[in-house]
This record gives C-alpha cells, structure tokens and sequence, in this order.
C-alpha cells in the first residue's frame, strides 16, 4: 500500500509511476478527493464532540444551579445525531478509501526500465553455455515418461488437467531438489529454516498483495476464510506481521519449502504439457525483512542466493531486470531469473527476486524500532524463489539428458540422491 502522505504532497509521482506501468490514473483523483473528505469529516467530529463534551458540562452546572438546561440539551441531542451521522459516512468513506488504495500496486523505482511489457526487459548477465537447435533432445516430458518417473495420466485420473505425479528416481529427484535447495540458503547463506501453514486467512494474503489483485489465481475453501498458498512469501512475509521488531534485530531472512497452488485463471493454452504452469507446484523460497536504507543492497544479495543454486547444478541461465511494466503488483524492482530449456528451445523463467519496499509492510503493518529511541517505522520486504523446484526438475532432465536416454546428475545431487549419479530408463512402470 502507498503511504497516504504521497497523494497528499506530490500524487503526479503517484500518476507517472502508474503510467510507467501502463496503468489508468483514475484512482489517483479518486484517492485524493476521498482522502480530502475523510480530513473533513473527521475535522467536524472532532468539532462536534468537543461541542458535546463542553455542553454537557454546562447542562450539569445548570442543573445543580436549578437553571433551566432545556435549549442546551436540546443542541446536545442534534449534536449527537449529527456525530452518528458522520460516524457512518465516515466507515463508508474510509472503506471505499482502503478499497482504491488496495487496488493500487508498488510505484516502479526509478532505476527500472521503462516499458510497456516485456518486451522491455533488460538482460543484466548470462551464465553458462547453452544447446541450441538440437532437434535430437526432447523436452523434459518425453525425457521424463521415457525414463519412467512421470506419469502425467494418472495424475490427471486423480486430480484432473494441470497437476504433477513423480515416482521412483523422479519422486527422489523432487525430493533431493527441496533438500539441497534448504540446505545450501541454511549452511552456506544464513537463512532461518520454517516450515509454515498451507493455508493462510484472507487478511494474511492481502497484506501481501494477493489479495485483491489476484483472487483469480487464488485457490479459496468455500466453508472458510482460507486460501491454499500460492507462494511460501505468504506465510514468512507475514510472520512479522503486526509485529514492532527491534532494530537491531534486523535484517531477519527466512526460507522455506512449501507446495504452491494457483489457478493459473488467465494461463489457457500456454504451457500446458510437462511441468511448467501447474496448479500444484512445489517451491522453495525466501523472504527478507530488512531496514529500508539496505534494502536494495539486498535485493542483490537475494538474487544472487538465487542464482548460486543454478550455479551449484551447472544449469545455464540469465538475469533479466524487470521493466515497469512487467512487475508484479507489491515489486518496486524484480530481477528473473530464466533456466535455458534445450528440448523446448526457450527460457524459462525459475524465479522470481523482487524488492516491494513497504508495500506490504504497510498492508500487514509490520514495524521496526529505531534504536534511538524515535517512532517505529515501516520495514521493507523482500522476496524470491530459490528456487521453483519443478521447473529445475524439468531442466536438469532438458540440460543433462544422454543419447541412450539417459540423464547424468549434477554432482551437488548425487549424496541427496543416494549416491545414483544418473537416471536410467525402467522397464515396470507405476501401473
């Protein structure tokens, strides 16, 4: 959520950055009109309770004068009528207010490129080598179904269009993949390890600006006020959430692996084979929560944490920096990361680093006391996915696959594993 202040002083910084990302500016004018009717209801409620409390005042030195109250309790009572009244305007006009502001996303900063979609974006670096125009490898599904440890008609028999089932080596490879993801942010970056709830309340899933802006995509229990997560940032952005945290406690980082659920509302038709846009995903994540002065620092580090797991597993990639018009809705500046596909001939991205600023410290109200003493301020948030544990599974089998079809192992996997150094085809299948 954008600090109230800025529509007040300067909302052209407010018109400009929704414009850089192609967004209306309506909302703007609605704000600030909203916003002005809001101060002056609330300058005449103080007016008239004040009025209230010195009139009643008067009205009991009347009475234990024996004077006659009559006119002043009179101008009392319209007094009070008028207070309720302006109460309820006041809880209408402060609902549509929060509504407007909670429409509005994070305001670009001003070193991301800008640009109308992605087409704008900017490659920072590209790391390793990649094959290309090799029509003789396959994409990561018939790598997979050859292999025998995906099995994408059963899992459609049990859940439907859209969903994963791994088994043997595969179901191990999943496993390996969250494994050695956890363990390198824990031991060699520092990260605090949760494993949170899969289900978060609606008021959790708008502080972190899900909700309302994606609903869509959101999965809902129709008898609760939960949501299946989308992300793992839900949950640990949100454990600091209402909280006033001492400075000196900051930064905190977090990681954890979660499964994901999204609709994938406005996906039809893209990416609809192998392991690309599922509606259940598994993911590990992380999550910063830091002191707005360092926050874009680590955002840089946060990235590159990501990037160390492509490293670590040999996979080639490239970092891409987000123009204004291709952020998400809380991200003031987002870095990509995209894994070289061979067998689909593409990128793809595997995760996602963004910088939101207070956007959603604002929204779930989460504060740090400064240590000298003055009052408590907004934190910034951070998140990314390090990484998207599905999609490194389809390219480790895309980028490692052999001729004889079979697919050779980073060495980082091989203890996780079980010391198996590749995948080899089986002969049974599941069923």
């Amino acid at each position: 959520m954008i600090d109230i202040r800025l529509f007040r002083h300067d909302p052209d910084a407010i018109r400009i950055g929704l414009g850089n990302r192609s967004r209306s500016t309506d909302v703007v004018d609605r704000v600030v009109k909203l916003d002005v009717e809001r101060r002056e209801i609330v300058t005449e409620l103080d007016e008239l309770r004040a009025k209230v409390n010195s009139a009643s005042q008067e009205i009991g030195k009347k009475k234990k004068a024996g004077e006659d109250a009559d006119d002043l309790m009179e101008q009392v009572r319209a007094a009070k009528e008028r207070v309720k009244a302006l109460e309820d305007n006041l809880e209408s006009v402060d609902a549509s207010l929060e509504e407007a502001l909670l429409s509005i996303p994070n305001l670009p900063h001003d070193s991301v490129p800008v640009g109308p979609d992605e087409t704008a974006n900017v490659t920072v670096r590209e790391v390793g080598e990649r094959t290309e125009g090799d029509e003789s490898l396959k994409p990561h599904w018939d790598v997979g179904e050859g292999l025998g440890i995906l099995d994408f008609d059963i899992s459609s028999k049990l859940a439907g269009a859209r969903f994963n089932l791994m088994y043997r080596d595969g179901a191990r490879l999943e496993r390996a993949l969250m494994a050695f993801m956890l363990d390198l942010h824990v031991d060699q970056h520092g990260y605090s390890e949760v494993w949170p709830p899969y289900l978060a309340q609606r008021s959790i899933m708008q502080g972190t600006g899900q909700v309302p802006a994606l609903e869509e995509d959101m999965w809902r229990c129709e008898d609760s006020d939960l949501y299946l997560i989308p992300t793992a940032e839900v949950p640990l952005t949100s454990l600091m959430a209402g909280e006033v945290i001492d400075e000196e406690r900051l930064p905190l980082s977090f990681t954890a692996y979660t499964p994901c659920f999204r609709r994938e509302a406005g996906a039809a038709g893209k990416d609809t084979r192998g392991l690309v846009r599922r509606h259940q995903f598994d993911k590990v994540e992380l999550v910063w929560v830091t002191h707005p002065r360092d926050s874009f620092e680590t955002l840089e580090r946060l990235t590159s944490d990501a990037e160390d797991v492509l490293k670590a597993l040999g996979l080639p990639y490239r970092t891409i920096e987000l123009c204004t018009g291709d952020l998400g809705t809380a991200s003031t500046k987002t870095y990509d990361l995209e894994v070289w596909m061979p067998g689909m001939d593409r990128w793809l991205e595997i995760s996602s680093c963004s910088n939101c600023t207070d956007f959603q410290a604002r929204r779930a109200d989460i504060r740090f006391k400064p240590a000298d003493g003055g009052r408590p301020e907004f934190a910034h948030t951070l998140n990314g996915s390090g990484v998207a544990v599905g999609r490194c599974f389809a390219a480790i089998l895309e980028n490692f696959q052999r001729p004889d079809g079979t697919v050779e192992l980073p060495e980082a996997l091989h203890s996780y594993m079980g010391g198996t150094t590749a995948l080899k085809p089986v002969d049974k299948r599941l069923l």
